[in-house]
């Protein structure tokens, strides 16, 4: 989310830095730069890092970076990280470095802003701004009329935490969330990709999914507009159940797996078309070709994440092709 709608990240967090930021300066993540300084990824951790670089807009020729740190549990170290991440991109770039903290713990009295030690007339102290989400349930009414994407964001963030042992709110309140989606007049694409997040951070029992599912349809059929996280989720389901069909006539065994392929690929052409509307003739032709299924697979993920129709043409033009020297 962060890195889809990024402008509008900094707008609803942090708008001060959102002014002085020159966005006609094309924004660039720096991620795979921010692996090489960071410790390996220990399994489950609660955190996410972005390293953003960016131009400023008083019209001096600089550029700075910023770090962003979200954090979703409680870390005794966690101030500490933040200066030591922060001391290792500036060396590493040699360029100012800005830590900006998303704090998406429960606890609403760990606010963590600052790491200092000192010795012997000797000190040294980072500090950083926080965003504190817990603080915006009591915003609640601005959440729900803001035109910012990361209002949705919050929303469903803070009745995730909230509804984790209630199944029946959660409900509630995905349902109500999903409303506000299409209420805001926002393009099918921005709907598209905040309908994954929420589907995503607010799940649920498989007896309450379906009743969602339902209210969710008639929410569409009234704002005529069209499902599609199912069908990302679905897809491989689908197929199977076209195999079965074939496998009448066909052999159980090849027509599931044919079926497989077929719902696949009428899924990633259904989640390109919600998504950008159009497909040009010789990508769905294309597309038809294919039957490989573990290639099928990866462009089913890739069709959902692609941030625009030309990086998916060519990521099938480059990475369909590594698939396939791989799987030779």
């Amino acid at each position: 989310m962060i890195e889809r709608f990024f402008p509008e990240f900094m707008s609803f967090f942090f708008p001060q830095i959102h002014v002085d930021i020159d966005w006609t300066h094309k924004h660039e993540f720096l991620d795979k730069e921010l692996q090489k300084i960071l410790p390996k990824a220990a399994s489950g951790r609660g955190y996410v890092d972005k390293l953003v670089k960016v131009w400023l807009q008083d019209g001096i020729d600089v550029w700075l970076l910023i770090h962003i740190e979200v954090q979703s549990q409680v870390e005794s170290v966690f101030a500490e990280r933040m200066y030591i991440y922060n001391y290792r991109i500036f060396d590493l770039h040699k360029h100012p470095v800005i830590g900006l903290a998303v704090l998406a713990d429960d606890d609403s009295e760990w606010r963590p802003s600052s790491y200092t030690y000192q010795r012997w007339g000797f000190r040294l102290e980072l500090e950083f701004p926080i965003i504190k989400l817990l603080d915006y349930a009591e915003q609640w009414p601005v959440l729900e009329k803001s035109s910012n994407p990361f209002a949705v964001v919050v929303m469903a963030h803070l009745k995730a935490l909230e509804t984790r042992r209630y199944p029946q709110t959660r409900l509630h309140w995905k349902i109500e969330i999903v409303k506000g989606l299409y209420a805001r007049g926002w393009s099918r694409a921005q709907v598209w990709q905040l309908f994954r997040f929420l589907d995503w951070v607010m799940q649920l029992p498989e007896r309450f999914e379906l009743r969602f599912e339902r209210a969710v349809q008639e929410i569409e059929e009234a704002e005529k507009m069209r499902y599609v996280t199912s069908l990302e989720r679905r897809a491989i389901d689908r197929g199977m159940k076209q195999g079965i069909e074939q496998g009448i006539e066909q052999g159980i065994e090849q027509g599931i797996e044919q079926g497989i392929e077929q719902g696949t690929r009428n899924s990633i052409l259904e989640i390109l078309a919600a998504r950008f509307h159009t497909i040009p003739n010789e990508l769905a032709t294309r597309i038809a070709l294919i039957t490989d299924l573990a290639q099928l697979k990866a462009l089913l993920r890739q069709a959902a994440v692609a941030h625009s129709l030309e990086s998916f043409e060519h990521w099938v033009e480059q990475g369909g092709s590594n698939l396939m020297s791989v799987k030779n």
